[in-house]
């Protein structure tokens, strides 16, 4: 059965619910939801759907250093995410948990279905282990001993495991790619995938043994083994509409677009494809992988302080504001930089002073000279100019649509903003009312300066749809956005004329100099950290300062930092630096990391060696001075003493910190 041509179908990926919900998670929810409302606005029947992955190791590891039961721990985080995507106005129609019954059934069905026809079999693997991606590598895989994916240290395995016969699909998949433009987008994307698939393409392990791992979705033939969790995850793509048989019976296959960020690319448009192929259906139609935010040219890093955290934007920006930044800074696919100061800038122009300076001057002028009430157009032969310019961005605005090229959408859209803005003022209403015969071309301008807002509002009601109903209630039109549709502004005349206005608040009040130098100061202050030692990321901790209750974290994200014990083998001084030492730090398992420290003023390279000390091992590695740190030193500084933190009694490399 084919996909229905009036039903649309897009996903964001299912986060992760262990993660902290960032700006990150927020952009790409925030670009599922404009597409999503605006097929709507084109009559599409739409299915939006968003979730939370739920199994695996990591969420077993941190429930059990909890000490509460995982599905507990699911149970509550996931609600983090529930709760960001309402304060965001995301019009979703369903939340997919991974947890929930509706989708184990369906996974244990494809899973069995599989085995059933040889798709799966069993063999005895030995290979390299990822915790933190929960995968295996080869060797020839690995990047100078490391997992490719995070760049950490890898584990050796060996056991047995059940394999998807993935391998026999590679050159299906890399035809359907060339074949299928839109498959992968963007088309750098698409490249990145033709050179992984440029090598044989291998079976994928697909289950993990419940004596090693028991949360998960146990498989329907082995219950002594769960499902991998990449292999679970991606059929909530399918199992949110049922079975097999349901999913072509609901129409909505296959998927318009997933939207996912680039580092999941690979499971996406390798792993997925494979697996809906060997069942019998067929890959979604495109793919989207987005890039990644940074934070004035530095990426994300708590120890950097320059985390953005969506909630405390809406509490200081508002919604629509934050919404209308994302989409519009960056060109969706590519990295963007978040800046408070570009923030506040777009706030000031393209918000307050183009957009909502065209409401307010509309709105007085309708209420001046025709007593609140919109006028009914007398000579709409002068107006083509204002029309045509609307009704010519509705099938450009459309074609964007396609590419998701959503800051080339808002930019366009606000050349309508300018467009209406510069039509009053070449019209000059305030001149035209001083004569009878200008009073008449008057109601022209007013109703089509009026009808232009009215196109406007369904124009970002999908970017901004708190925003795009503030400026119908304004005008006057009870009519839902969703219900006139797109379609409308070709009709034009859509405003009924007659209609009283409804003047309300600024939409977006102007950030005055002085306020935006506090918020510009605050965000500096909170993300400057100490310096008395080395630089963040790289330098030795210390014990400084103690946190006021704003500051203050919460058991899940202290269990996020890896505290490992490691003994130093080897140390050096950093040539050209009076603070920072080099270390190589053995942490157990034959595993030895270059560490920097700014303890060269406290500790001589031969104090250091055989000491045992404490190292922040989950940390992303640096550049200083051109050599890389692979961790941080935990050390104490007092006036400026400073002093490694240790033991009392003697314990072995690669120890966890709890």
């Amino acid at each position: 059965m084919s996909k229905n041509p009036n039903k649309f179908f897009v996903t964001t990926p299912i986060y992760y619910v262990n993660d902290v919900p960032h700006i990150g998670h927020a952009y790409t929810t925030i670009a599922a939801d404009v597409i999503a409302r605006y097929k709507r606005s084109e009559g599409y029947d739409v299915f939006f759907l968003t979730g939370t992955d739920e199994h695996g190791q990591k969420v077993q590891q941190a429930a059990r250093d909890l000490g509460v039961e995982p599905q507990a721990h699911v149970d509550k985080l996931h609600e983090r995410f529930k709760e960001l995507w309402v304060r965001f106005n995301t019009s979703h129609n369903d939340f997919i948990r991974t947890t929930e019954e509706r989708h184990k059934q369906v996974v244990r069905a494809i899973l069995q279905d599989l085995f059933a026809c040889g798709q799966i079999y069993k063999d005895s693997y030995e290979g390299w282990y990822c915790t933190p991606c929960e995968r295996f590598w080869t060797e020839k895989d690995l990047l100078e001993g490391h997992c490719p994916e995070c760049k950490r240290a890898v584990t050796q395995i060996e056991e047995s495991n059940y394999f998807f016969k993935m391998g026999q699909y590679g050159k299906w998949l890399e035809e359907h790619i060339r074949t299928h433009e839109r498959f992968i987008l963007p088309a750098s994307r698409r490249n990145e995938v033709l050179g992984f698939l440029a090598r044989p393409l291998g079976d994928l392990c697909i289950s993990r043994p419940k004596a090693r791992l028991p949360w998960g979705i146990p498989l329907p033939f082995d219950e002594e083994y769960v499902t991998y969790v990449w292999f679970d995850a991606l059929i909530n793509y399918i199992s949110i509409h049922g079975h097999l048989k349901d999913i072509h019976a609901s129409g909505y296959w296959p998927a318009d677009y997933h939207l996912v960020g680039k580092d999941i690319l690979t499971t996406h448009s390798v792993y997925w494809p494979t697996m809906l192929k060997a069942s019998g259906l067929e890959p979604p139609t495109t793919i989207f992988a987005h890039g990644w935010w940074t934070v004035n040219g530095q990426k994300m890093s708590k120890s950097l302080r320059n985390v953005v955290e969506p909630n405390h934007l809406i509490d200081r920006f508002g919604v629509d504001a934050i919404r209308y930044f994302l989409m519009r800074e960056v060109p969706f696919g590519m990295d963007g930089d978040f800046s408070h100061k570009a923030l506040i800038g777009r706030i000031n122009s393209d918000l307050a002073n183009n957009l909502g300076n065209l409401l307010n001057r509309t709105l007085n002028m309708i209420d001046r000279y025709h007593d609140g009430c919109i006028p009914a157009p007398v000579e709409p032969q002068k107006n083509d100019k204002l029309k045509c310019e609307f009704l010519e961005t509705v099938p450009q605005i459309h074609e964007l649509y396609r590419e998701l090229a959503y800051n080339k959408i808002l930019e366009r859209i606000w050349k309508l903003v300018d467009t209406a803005n510069k039509w009053i003022d070449s019209n000059a209403p305030w001149n035209l009312v001083k004569t009878e015969e200008g009073k008449q071309e008057l109601a022209s301008v007013m109703y089509n300066t009026a009808e232009s807002l009215r196109a406007i509002a369904i124009l970002i009601y999908p970017f901004m749809p708190a925003t795009g109903e503030k400026i119908m209630q304004q005008l006057g039109i009870q009519t839902p956005i969703e219900q006139q549709g797109i379609g409308s502004i070709l009709t034009w005349n859509g405003t009924p004329p007659g209609t009283r206005i409804n003047p309300g608040p600024q939409l977006f009040p102007r950030i005055e100099d002085k306020e935006a130098e506090k918020i510009l100061a605050s965000v500096q202050s909170a993300a400057s950290a100490p310096a008395d030692t080395a630089p963040a990321d790289t330098a030795a901790a210390t014990t400084e300062g103690v946190p006021e209750e704003k500051d203050l974290i919460s058991i899940e994200d202290f269990m996020k930092i890896d505290l490992r014990t490691g003994k130093i083998v080897e140390a050096e001084k950093v040539k050209k630096s009076k603070k920072l030492v080099q270390l190589k730090v053995d942490i157990g398992n034959g595993e030895v990391r270059q560490v920097l420290a700014g303890i060269a003023t406290a500790y001589e390279p031969a104090q250091l060696v055989g000491r045992t000390i404490i190292l922040v091992a989950n940390l992303k590695p640096a550049k200083l001075m051109g050599i890389e740190s692979q961790g941080m030193v935990l050390a104490g500084s007092e006036n400026d003493r400073i002093v490694l933190a240790g033991f009392d009694q003697t314990l072995a490399e690669g120890v966890r910190i709890k």
